[in-house]
């Protein structure tokens, strides 16, 4: 234990050193101020967006804040700062904070979200969560519809799940064999695994009587899967960008939209308050049995395997869908 932990409360949080590199350091225990709480983490899920920070780009900053990057947390409140009079210690919760790779977090009072009795025990990385709930509530997924989701992975699972139960016929289209075996456990209709752009097109051409699909979720995030999103679209059909599009511009085919009159829309998020809307709908969904995340959670990971956990969220071994680094 170091000076610091000896003099003042200390916590363990992960620090991204450099690119592809990070430790575990004591640092302060951080209090809430005035309308903040405290968390006591349980866990935080590791997401995708953390890729580009950790390959080291021109623009990333090292080292980077303790607990930075983490984004996914949930926990229980040990601590409340002055003006919070809705939560109380001991409440366990879902959190909208960014330095969640730490034992613990402060939040403001409006970014928590309170976990029910019969959700003790169990993981909820709220953010992503809520994210499927704010993509499929944009969608407009009903019931009779055909639904395409492109790239079944931790969302496009989620997604699937939804529209399934919501009534919908989802074609599933996914790289690996595993995911694909995932889309039909969560109820997809049909799975193509997606290898070959045209053979790929007229499959779902042959499966929708050549009228294609009401709505297409592109939940990859690279420009060959936004492609075979468009044909995959009928005309007046809705096609969903959920992809994470941050390593460079894209190109689309404005000419084939424009004839087939696609509503076309960018599903992402940057107001907390839907966040947080999202992560509520997303605890009244597993409450309910509407959605059940648990068995995409893959993989496990105590804080000092982070870079194991990243690692693993970039090479995507065989049977891995969702990393968490467990912090208790």
């Amino acid at each position: 234990m170091d000076t610091l932990s000896q003099t003042t409360a200390a916590m363990s949080a992960a620090v991204i050193t450099g690119a592809g590199e990070m430790e575990v350091r004591q640092v302060a225990l951080p209090e809430p101020k005035h309308g903040e709480v405290r968390i006591r983490l349980e866990g935080c899920g590791v997401c995708a967006s953390n890729l580009t920070p950790w390959s080291g780009p021109d623009w990333m900053e090292f080292p980077t804040e303790p607990g930075g990057l983490g984004h996914e947390g949930w926990g229980e409140i040990d601590a409340i700062g002055e003006g919070v009079t809705d939560l109380a210690v001991g409440d366990r919760v879902a959190a909208l904070t960014y330095h969640a790779y730490a034992t613990h977090d402060i939040a403001t009072a409006d970014s928590v979200v309170k976990l029910p009795a019969e959700m003790a025990g169990k993981p909820f990385p709220g953010e992503p969560l809520g994210c499927a709930m704010n993509i499929f509530r944009r969608a407009e997924i009903k019931a009779g519809q055909t639904v395409a989701i492109i790239g079944i992975g931790f969302l496009g699972a989620l997604l699937t799940q939804l529209a399934t139960k919501a009534g919908a016929r989802v074609i599933a289209i996914s790289r690996r064999p595993f995911s694909l075996e995932i889309a039909r456990r969560m109820g997809a209709a049909e799975t193509i695994e997606m290898h070959d752009h045209w053979e790929i097109i007229e499959k779902v051409r042959h499966l929708t009587d050549g009228q294609f699909c009401d709505r297409v979720v592109e939940a990859v995030g690279k420009q060959w899967p936004l492609d075979l999103a468009g044909e995959l679209t009928r005309e007046r059909g809705r096609l969903i960008i959920a992809g994470y599009h941050q390593d460079g511009p894209r190109q689309v085919n404005m000419q084939m939209w424009n004839w087939r009159g696609l509503d076309v829309i960018n599903a992402h998020e940057r107001d907390p308050k839907i966040y947080i809307d999202g992560i509520r709908e997303a605890v009244e969904a597993v409450a309910s049995g509407r959605l059940d995340p648990s068995p995409l959670y893959t993989h496990t990971y105590p804080l000092s395997g982070l870079d194991e956990a990243l690692n693993a969220t970039r090479d995507r071994p065989e049977g891995f869908l969702k990393a968490m680094v467990m912090l208790r």
